[in-house]
């Protein structure tokens, strides 16, 4: 498993767990951040800026303290076609 933060543009993942406060995780949880949940991220903003995530057809930009704390476990790419 590794934090969010770390993928990089294009990778696809599956959010393993939530390591953050009651009020961030039913914040997240509201943005559709749910365990076992594909995940994409689409680009990282420059000079520590934050991270734009797609779940599904929901775009969701996160900052990168809240990225860190969402930990995920890359998995196959969702392209169809490939493995």
């Amino acid at each position: 498993m590794t934090p969010l933060l770390n993928l990089r543009p294009g990778d696809h993942a599956t959010v393993a767990a939530i390591h953050a406060d009651a009020g961030l995780r039913q914040r997240l949880a509201a943005l559709g951040f749910r365990i076992g949940k594909r995940v994409e991220l689409i680009r990282k903003g420059a000079f520590a800026g934050p991270l734009h995530v797609r779940l599904g057809t929901t775009d969701v930009i996160l900052r990168r303290k809240q990225a860190a704390q969402i930990e995920v476990s890359r998995g196959q790419s969702c392209n169809t076609g490939t493995r």
